[in-house]
């Protein structure tokens, strides 16, 4: 059963650096410091996109508009944080 939860926290820690890393590579983008006509550049912001936004999109949906600020990844970020929290706290002590 140990196994099983040091499995969902190490996806879910990954997760975690997935999200970090699309929210920098966003950044870069935005900011032209990436050339987004060199091929890898554009398979790596397109895979950091196709995994993120399915996650993302529903919480931007239920956020207010802020203007152009984006704060779904921190949104996300803390439901993670709370999840893995909640997994070795209190799911895990039960079940062990």
């Amino acid at each position: 059963m140990f196994a099983l939860f040091q499995t969902i926290d190490l996806a879910l820690n990954i997760y975690t650096w997935i999200l970090i890393a699309s929210a920098i590579f966003s950044w870069l983008y935005a900011f032209n410091v990436i050339n987004s006509s060199n091929q890898f550049v554009n398979s790596v912001g397109t895979f950091l996109y196709n995994v993120t936004e399915p996650v993302l999109k529903p919480i931007r949906s239920r956020l207010p508009n802020l203007g152009g600020i984006d704060i779904s990844p921190i949104i996300l970020l803390l439901i993670i944080f709370f999840l893995r929290t909640l997994l070795w706290t209190t799911v895990y002590p039960l079940v062990a």
